[in-house]
């Protein structure tokens, strides 16, 4: 199995890539609902939340873990890495790599939680790759909860987010990362409020397609991989919101397991 985790619901995204481009791949999906969101959370904490989720993920079948958390993928990615036996793939390298194609003029806008942009990890990547690069990076930690909440369709959102991407269009950027999951879900009015000559990056599709081609360059590891076209779906808390958010998303009904997450012995 693919094992896919975040802290909430915007990893569904991922999983919608994923089942698009290898719909015969079974998944197990955990979302960290009871310790969401991870953009406020410290480097430390995120480190031992992703060992735990990975674990988790690992105990279920899991041969592959894809971190669908951009908070997660910038504080721990390496770290997880060098502490569970599977590989082990984030969404920042995709996201990076996709936005260094799509660049017409070198200016790229990032925007994500907190922990994220703090992290630095986007510019550092992206520099590295080409120092001529203009690289805006802007924490918009309000556009999360419109999508865990589910007010996306009310006025207020494009008031939001076009406040919180004001500075990116002042800043005539050409390329937009939305460096977190979550986002995508937003993509139509992100789009919308930057213009159509904006290259707006979905994370979630850069990492669903690096999955894809990691599967091809592996193929020891790909036939490991049970494929019965059949995902599992787990949160830590509140299956039902989660459950009602996933039907919107997915398009279909899926059965949620709340399986708590509070120590790495716990969910072991």
């Amino acid at each position: 199995m693919i094992g896919i985790f975040d802290s909430g619901a915007g990893g569904l995204t991922v999983v919608k890539e994923i089942r698009a481009l290898l719909p015969d791949y079974d998944l197990v999906y955990f979302g960290d609902t009871a310790r969401f969101p991870y953009g406020t959370k410290s480097p430390t904490q995120l480190k031992q939340y992703a060992l735990e989720d990975a674990d988790f993920l690992l105990g279920r079948g899991a041969k592959l873990i894809v971190i669908a958390c951009n908070s997660a993928s910038a504080a721990a990615g390496d770290y997880l890495r060098e502490h569970v036996s599977m590989p082990v793939l984030d969404v920042v390298g995709p996201a990076i790599e996709a936005a260094r194609q799509a660049t017409r003029r070198g200016r790229i806008g990032i925007i994500g939680t907190k922990a994220t942009v703090q992290s630095g990890i986007y510019e550092r990547l992206l520099m590295r790759s080409d120092k001529k690069l203009l690289v805006i990076s802007r924490a918009t930690p309000m556009l999360v909860p419109l999508v865990e909440e589910r007010w996306w369709k009310y006025p207020e959102s494009t008031r939001i987010i076009r406040r919180s991407l004001k500075p990116l269009k002042d800043a005539h950027v050409d390329t937009l990362i939305l460096a977190c999951t979550h986002y995508p879900f937003l993509q139509p009015l992100i789009q919308r409020v930057m213009g159509k000559n904006v290259v707006v990056v979905n994370p979630a599709r850069a990492l669903g397609l690096a999955v894809k081609n990691f599967l091809e360059q592996n193929q020891d590891i790909d036939a490991g991989l049970s494929k019965n076209s059949h995902s599992l779906f787990y949160v830590s808390s509140d299956p039902k919101h989660f459950q009602e958010t996933a039907r919107w998303w997915l398009g279909e009904r899926v059965e949620v397991e709340e399986a708590p997450t509070t120590s790495l012995a716990q969910i072991s």
